[in-house]
């Protein structure tokens, strides 16, 4: 066993699935677009249905669809036939998904699918089987042959139905204008949904919370400022609320260094002027890439007229799941 060459077997797997995908781009025709045109059309759902391992492709191209701003769900061909059928209404598409075009459980369906009226896309690698004939459209997802040696576990014809059904759901979504954040309201709850739908002002403190100061308060003012709003800063706005300037512990630091008078010093004499802001309405994922460029742990949202109305720190953006 310790002798087998594994690596040469799956550099072989690998290049005979390189291939299959590589012959579905030459055998792209009108029939891709007409799939294309019925799923645009369809004022209803996708159907996906498969057997076997062609299931588990169907299954997952459903979720893909869904995803990506085609409506889809997938129903197994066999509980179809024992009461599954009454998902399907005259204005969905079926997309089934056979490599032989001869499963069983899909064929008994066909008469039903044209009783009901829905439109039938198959992938398939046999033009001449019952599902091609009865499609609408019947693409080709033929394969020379599987990767499997002995030519029977579906693998080079399964990816083959997988890339292809790929193709279709970003073609669709690229003609509906599809955006990344359409993408993130069908994925709110992960990573991805937040950083794609989480603003600065679902964030960040406001109001009393925000920590201010007048340039010529004495500096011992802005710390007593700085240790009751906690955020390690306050900012420094004019007579017309208009922020000027921001004390940091980094410039507290400083004074230090330089070995001022704490006591006499006012804010506008060791102040950070020209401070960083954000608007309020602007991505957090946004204002964390601006932070951490920044290096800094806290930032001040303002708005229009330069007035801090919130303070977002760097543990609001950790507990909102952005880091």
């Amino acid at each position: 066993m310790s002798q087998f060459d594994f690596l040469a077997s799956a550099k072989r797997t690998i290049n005979s699935e390189r291939e299959a995908v590589a012959a579905l781009a030459d055998r792209l025709d009108d029939k891709f677009l007409a799939a294309c045109e019925l799923m645009l059309a369809c004022s209803g759902r996708l159907v996906l249905m498969g057997v076997g391992k062609s299931g588990h492709i169907a299954t997952k191209l459903a979720s893909t669809f869904a995803s990506t701003g085609t409506p889809a769900f997938f129903v197994h061909p066999a509980e179809a036939g024992h009461g599954d059928l009454g998902m399907l209404t005259r204005q969905d598409t079926v997309v089934a998904l056979s490599n032989s075009g001869n499963s069983a459980e899909i064929t008994a369906l066909l008469p039903i699918l044209k009783r009901i009226g829905c439109k039938l896309i198959s992938l398939t690698g046999n033009l001449d089987s019952p599902l091609a004939k009865a499609s609408d459209v019947a693409l080709d997802v033929s394969v020379e042959q599987e990767a499997c040696p002995l030519g029977l576990a579906p693998t080079s014809s399964t990816t083959a139905s997988l890339v292809l059904g790929d193709a279709l759901a970003i073609a669709l979504l690229e003609a509906r204008g599809f955006t990344a954040e359409d993408f993130a309201y069908s994925h709110p709850g992960g990573t991805l949904g937040r950083k794609l739908l989480l603003k600065v002002d679902d964030v960040m403190h406001t109001g009393e919370s925000v920590p201010k100061v007048r340039p010529d308060a004495p500096l011992i003012d802005a710390l007593h400022e700085m240790s009751g709003k906690g955020f390690g800063m306050t900012t420094v706005v004019d007579a017309n609320n208009s922020l000027i300037g921001v004390f940091t512990d980094g410039d507290l630091r400083r004074c230090i260094d330089k070995r001022i008078d704490l006591n006499k010093a006012r804010v506008e004499d060791v102040m950070s002027r020209a401070p960083y802001s954000i608007a309020a309405n602007v991505l957090a994922a946004e204002a964390l890439n601006l932070m951490q460029n920044k290096k800094i742990t806290a930032l001040v949202v303002s708005n229009g007229t330069r007035e801090p109305i919130g303070i977002l720190h760097m543990h609001d953006l950790l507990r909102a799941g952005l880091i």
